[in-house]
């Protein structure tokens, strides 16, 4: 839970991220997130309340491990059951209760953990004025924590929503948590779904 005697400001000029909600990380998946189908119904209904203000991002993995830089090769050789050359095409889509949403919505693809590892998410962004990001998604470790200190790094405020993400790891979420609670006043937000729509003005 958020410090109760801290305040949100209004969210204005804000998009949702919605980060990486693929089949590989869904129950039965290569890289599954137990907690993913707990969350799903929340990020469902925040999706249908932002369609205008949501993108995804998918987390693309390479062909062959010889496609990404230095560590990246040693850990695809690790996991050469996630190179698409091993992979069936439908682990990489959106699960299905939000790749419904696609199109009109859009899909941002990246190769690494952040979703500004693809430079036109950035690019799109302040084209469209945003000033805000609304995180969601998994890993609460891993991608969404990538993501959000690049969001930080290239001055966004950041707003996660701490009933909106999924990990593989109890710890490493918990630890996540008390993080931005305590190292990150004034540049990332924690919210529940309840209080976004309360806060949300667009």
């Amino acid at each position: 839970m958020r410090d109760e005697e801290s305040e949100v400001a209004e969210i204005r000029d804000a998009v949702h991220l919605c980060i990486d909600m693929q089949n590989i990380f869904a129950p039965g998946g290569l890289w599954a997130t137990p907690w993913m189908e707990r969350v799903l119904p929340t990020i469902v209904e925040i999706v249908s309340h932002h369609q205008p203000r949501t993108i995804f991002t998918r987390f693309i993995t390479p062909k062959t491990p010889e496609e990404r830089p230095g560590q990246w090769q040693r850990y695809f050789r690790r996991w050469h059951q996630a190179t698409r050359d091993h992979l069936p095409p439908s682990a990489l889509e959106l699960v299905p209760a939000l790749a419904r949403y696609v199109p009109p919505l859009r899909i941002v693809d990246k190769p690494a953990y952040s979703a500004f590892s693809n430079p036109a998410l950035a690019s799109l962004l302040i084209e469209l004025g945003i000033g805000t990001v609304v995180i969601s998604g998994a890993e609460t470790d891993v991608c969404v924590l990538s993501t959000v200190l690049s969001a930080v790094d290239l001055g966004f405020r950041v707003v996660i929503v701490e009933d909106a993400l999924c990990s593989s790891s109890d710890v490493g979420h918990d630890a996540l948590m008390t993080m931005y609670r305590t190292r990150f006043h004034g540049q990332v937000d924690l919210v529940t779904s309840a209080e976004l729509a309360e806060y949300w003005r667009e």
